[in-house]
């Protein structure tokens, strides 16, 4: 999966928190969204808006990022619960490297694998 196909199935599946997300899919997304936010916050302090175009590009899509998460959680065998350790400071970084970065397992409780990246 690249980086433009990622990020455009993640916004295709806006609220869909069923189902799984593979680790490229994930990461691409995280990508996207990190890169967006710095050039959101780039314009926000040239037009001396101060946060205001931070928190409207975060509103806009944390559900996203949420669903794409469980959806990631899902692809390694784990319920849509262990997001809310994302939100815990700290604890977010170790269970994104420790958990996040796992491959897909093949099909589990939560549905088929993800589709495996086309060479």
């Amino acid at each position: 999966m690249d980086f433009m196909q990622a990020v455009k199935t993640v916004l295709n599946n806006y609220a869909k928190f069923d189902g799984r997300s593979g680790r490229a899919e994930f990461w691409w997304w995280v990508l996207a969204y990190i890169v967006g936010y710095v050039l959101v916050s780039a314009v926000s302090r040239t037009l001396g808006m101060g946060g205001m175009l931070e928190f409207v590009y975060w509103v806009a899509l944390i559900v996203p990022n949420v669903a794409v998460s469980i959806r990631r959680f899902h692809d390694i065998g784990k319920p849509a619960l262990w997001v809310i350790l994302l939100f815990i400071p700290l604890v977010n970084l170790i269970i994104a490297l420790i958990f996040l970065t796992k491959p897909s397992d093949g099909p589990n409780a939560y549905g088929p694998g993800p589709q495996p990246p086309v060479v």
